[in-house]
């Protein structure tokens, strides 16, 4: 994996729970360049690796914008990304993007919370291709959201609609009447919380949209034992390691434990950073990374949440 060294320019809090991050290349010059939609993975304390949408415009070269919550339950990511101060070097791999846009004749993009900053970067980017697209932008309140100011300055914020749940009726998120009567041609994109990204694409389903025109990047989800739950056996193919997975633990914990490197990041099965190949055994899919079809082929599985059917599960590690 390619690794960048990043140096922190500019920080500052665009709500109270919401740091803005402004990196650029430590030894100066160009970065590589990005698609919007695009991440990195930041390498932080302690072996944290974190996924962090870039929220810029990607004509920049000179540096890549981030917006990060401080997360009331952070398993140390958050945590680390807002203990850093102007002047700190971080190591990040270079953009990956699994949340692209694609060809349409129309974009409808649609922001929950800190789910603004891939959106975001989507708008300035048709816009700068002269696209038509329209931007919803739902918070719990207004002053919960980030970058609003500096989303009401943009040279398209004609196409810039904002939707909070403290205020008036009139202007709440309402998926009935953004979803209706999909046109040919029409792409919606959706990030944020879980329950808007359900939600949305079960109302999008409901009035007609085709699934292959919903598009969606979640920013975490939950990763719990179920009930039923079985231990398992997970068999390394390189080494023939057997390494036992119990019924409360997942594939991904077992093992790091037992020595084996997995590369990862989100830990909750959206991210796909883990996605690894099965060469034998059946997965049970519990990931939001993988689409149907590619969870239906059974030929690779998200180990940070997923699980196995049969007693062996046989892996390309």
């Amino acid at each position: 994996m390619t690794m960048l060294s990043l140096r922190l320019a500019r920080k500052h809090a665009a709500t109270p729970q919401i740091a803005a991050f402004e990196f650029v290349a430590a030894e100066g010059g160009e970065l590589p360049a990005f698609d919007a939609g695009a991440h990195v993975d930041f390498h932080l304390a302690d072996g944290c690796v974190r996924s962090y949408s870039l929220c810029n415009d990607p004509a920049e070269r000179h540096r890549y914008c981030f917006g990060v919550l401080r997360e009331a339950n952070s398993r140390g990511g958050s945590i680390a990304m807002h203990a850093l101060q102007e002047g700190d070097v971080v190591q990040v791999s270079a953009p990956q993007n699994h949340f692209p846009l694609v060809a349409g004749e129309q974009h409808v993009l649609l922001a929950g919370g800190i789910g603004v900053t891939p959106i975001w970067s989507m708008a300035q980017q048709l816009h700068r291709q002269g696209q038509r697209f329209v931007m919803h932008y739902a918070a719990r309140s207004r002053d919960s959201a980030a970058f609003v100011p500096e989303l009401q300055a943009m040279p398209w914020a004609e196409h810039l609609h904002t939707h909070w749940d403290d205020g008036a009726e009139e202007q709440r998120l309402n998926l009935t009447a953004l979803l209706a009567a999909p046109q040919p041609g029409q792409q919606l994109y959706v990030c944020g919380p879980q329950g808007l990204i359900e939600a949305t694409r079960a109302k999008a389903r409901a009035l007609g949209w085709p699934d292959a025109r919903v598009h969606f990047e979640l920013f975490g989800a939950t990763v719990a034992p179920q009930s039923g739950d079985q231990p398992f056996t997970v068999i390394v193919a390189s080494s023939g390691q057997r390494v036992d997975v119990a019924a409360d633990q997942t594939p991904l914990q077992a093992l790091l434990a037992a020595g084996v490197n997995v590369p990862m990041a989100c830990e909750q099965g959206v991210c796909g950073t883990c996605l690894t190949r099965v060469i034998d055994g059946v997965p049970e899919h519990r990931d939001q990374y993988l689409t149907p079809d590619e969870q239906a082929a059974n030929d690779q599985f998200t180990p940070c949440c997923s699980r196995s059917r049969t007693g062996t599960l046989t892996l390309d590690l």
